[in-house]
């Protein structure tokens, strides 16, 4: 796995052994990172589900002012801290925030709202739809903020408060694109 753009670009990340964690494909995120281009620069990011970090770096690489990286083991954190350390990014520093805990303790503790949120948790959980309607219940995304879903089929439903604009299918992986709702504030 590997920094598909930007400053980091090329330079290879830790990831994890055997098939028990599965990271967002090189080809998925650049194609995430080209549809997203014009918003990461200056961003403020949370990377809720960040495994290796591969997304939150990404970001970082691009332009991203801040990114918060959250995932609940230790195993993730300890890999992500590994790639953070290898790019010279100071953890817990300015640029990167490594928070360890429960994704809806995480959205529920979050203080401001967040230009980009990235929710790619482990396909076989079921948690990714209650992220979104947590984030759409504490207006976690800013006026022109992205929450994208990666998931391992299309979304159905809808989300209130939210509003799906944009699916796409990469290989295994869908990326489901949402922003505040019209007639929110």
């Amino acid at each position: 796995m590997r920094i598909v753009g930007g400053k980091y670009r090329s330079r290879l990340l830790a990831e994890f052994a055997g098939e028990d964690v599965r990271p967002t494909s090189d080809r998925a995120r650049e194609a995430l990172f080209n549809i997203l281009y014009t918003r990461v620069v200056g961003a403020r990011v949370l990377d809720l589900f960040a495994g290796s970090g591969a997304l939150g770096i990404e970001s970082l690489s691009r332009g991203a002012k801040e990114v918060v990286f959250n995932d609940l083991s230790k195993d993730s954190l300890a890999i992500l801290k590994k790639n953070l350390t290898a790019l010279k990014i100071p953890v817990n520093g300015d640029e990167a925030k490594v928070k360890q805990g429960d994704y809806l303790a995480c959205l529920e503790l979050a203080t401001q709202p967040f230009d980009l949120i990235f929710i790619d948790p482990p396909y076989r959980l079921e948690c990714g739809k209650t992220a979104l309607e947590k984030i759409a219940q504490r207006g976690l995304l800013t006026e022109n903020g992205v929450a994208v879903y990666e998931r391992d089929r299309v979304f159905e439903g809808e989300i209130e408060g939210l509003e799906k604009y944009d699916e796409r299918k990469y290989g295994k992986a869908y990326l489901t694109f949402f922003r505040r709702a019209k007639n929110e504030n």
